[in-house]
């Protein structure tokens, strides 16, 4: 049996996704349960940097993959238009 990544969040992302409405929340929450178990199927690396990006409809999760640890680390929450910025 395969044992799921360890999801961890900084204080700014836990901050970001709680400030979010409680159905985007929700839909991002299910996602990362779901990515627990294959991360890679779920992010993507992002271009020119180590950190990974995850989907979620308008939304986009920006996190750190640390296969040895087996573990995810949510750096940032927010809408594609500005989670981008000071990356």
């Amino acid at each position: 049996m395969i044992l799921p990544y360890i999801l961890k969040f900084n204080n700014n992302a836990s901050k970001d996704l709680e400030n979010l409405p409680k159905e985007i929340n929700f839909r991002i929450w299910n996602k990362l349960q779901e990515a627990k178990t294959s991360p890679f199927h779920y992010f993507i690396r992002l271009k020119g940097r180590k950190d990974y990006k995850l989907r979620a409809g308008d939304y986009r999760v920006i996190a750190d993959i640390n296969q040895t640890e087996r573990t995810i680390e949510i750096t940032k929450v927010g809408h594609r238009r500005n989670v981008y910025k000071n990356l």
